[in-house]
């Protein structure tokens, strides 16, 4: 038997469901299911989940059917999560729900999006993707009679809040729902939030190579003078010297996510040699993350981050589109912010008075969940006298 592993076929310090602290809305038991299984179900049935589907990573959704989208993105996380967490021991199905969870709030236009509704909230304490996709899971799924929310369990919670780290400054949603139900917001998250979050950093910077070379934004040459690509270039043409251009772009992206995912792995088993945790507690109190890139592959990774912004995420044909997509997004801020009589009624109830900060909340939270397309179609129907409001 592996020595790291108690007879649950867990390590020590992983997060176990017969040890939660349970949900804010007392439940009974989800019989075969345990409390992190019921919370990746609730995450998967919730709206804001299906939304995904239709929200921006890189690309709008009608550049292209291929091209990841916050929906793709979030299952690649999921499967990169889960793979770790299943090689450290840990809990699989709480790491999968964060990494399923962990873009909710995201609005739509990916960073765009993001930007310009950070901008017009930062009167009333800017706009946090993060803090939103708690408030998704929180307050603004309307799914079950007893609750607002989908009352997942305190572990799933504390990951989604605090997965990037102890937060020093927490959003003003995360300060008012922490005092509802305290989620310890100056400790580290759980060791399977540190993985959901590493794999989050993995799945990105890998399907934005793949989709920046498919987008033909930059070619794969180009990416491979990257030390990282280099060398997964380099063992695809060795092995498959005849390979067609397509097939040796998935074959490079493959190589880099596994040396990344190696890389995880053993600096983290690294780690934990050196910190000797006995329980999860350990985990959250250390002064630092146990799961973690070496130094080596973190200077490799911010290679291709610092590449994938050049190249990607500032070129030209990718700035038209997020600064017309921004301005789609200011515009209907202001329009509704000014006059909240034009959003639905359920919005126009927690809206309140033109101008106030509590308009600019429901507004926010509207436009936040909204997908690509029905922004769009939004922006016309408010600006446009020739189509039907």
């Amino acid at each position: 038997m592996d020595p790291t592993r108690l007879p649950d076929g867990l390590a020590p310090w992983a997060v176990r469901a017969s040890d939660s602290r349970g949900r804010l809305h007392a439940e009974p038991g989800g019989g075969a299911r345990s409390p992190f299984q019921r919370d990746r179900d609730r995450i998967i049935h919730a709206t804001a989940f299906r939304r995904l589907q239709y929200k921006t990573q890189v690309f709008v959704y009608h550049e292209g059917d291929h091209f990841r989208t916050r929906l793709t993105h979030s299952l690649e996380v999921a499967q990169i999560a889960r793979s770790v967490a299943r090689e450290l021991a840990l809990d699989e199905d709480l790491a999968e729900a964060l990494a399923l969870a962990h873009d909710l709030g995201h609005p739509p236009f990916g960073h765009a999006g993001e930007d310009a509704l950070d901008a017009a909230m930062k009167p009333y304490g800017g706009f946090d993707h993060n803090a939103q996709s708690l408030k998704a899971v929180t307050l603004l799924e309307t799914r079950y009679a007893g609750f607002d929310g989908l009352n997942l369990t305190w572990e799933t919670l504390e990951g989604l809040a605090k997965h990037n780290g102890p937060l020093r400054r927490p959003s003003p949603y995360i300060v008012e729902y922490d005092r509802l139900h305290p989620l310890d917001l100056t400790t580290h998250a759980s060791a399977e939030a540190q993985v959901a979050a590493l794999a989050d950093d993995i799945a990105y910077n890998n399907h934005d190579l793949d989709d920046g070379v498919k987008a033909g934004l930059f070619t794969l040459e180009e990416a491979a003078t990257l030390p990282l690509v280099k060398t997964a270039f380099e063992d695809a043409k060795r092995q498959h010297p005849t390979l067609p251009k397509d097939r040796a772009t998935s074959e490079v992206v493959r190589r880099v996510i596994n040396a990344m995912v190696n890389d995880v792995v053993a600096e983290t088993r690294r780690r934990i040699a050196a910190l000797k945790p006995a329980s999860a507690a350990d985990i959250r109190a250390h002064d630092r993350p146990v799961v973690a890139f070496s130094d080596a592959m973190m200077e490799a990774n911010n290679e291709l981050r610092a590449f994938l912004f050049q190249r990607m995420y500032r070129h030209w044909r990718v700035n038209r589109t997020t600064q017309k997509c921004k301005r789609a997004l200011q515009v209907l801020f202001s329009l509704l912010h000014g006059e909240p009589r034009l959003l639905p009624p359920w919005w126009q109830e927690k809206a309140g008075d033109p101008g106030s900060q509590a308009a600019a909340r429901a507004v926010c939270d509207y436009l936040a969940g909204m997908t690509d397309r029905y922004a769009l179609e939004e922006h016309k129907r408010l600006t446009d006298p020739t189509i039907p409001g």
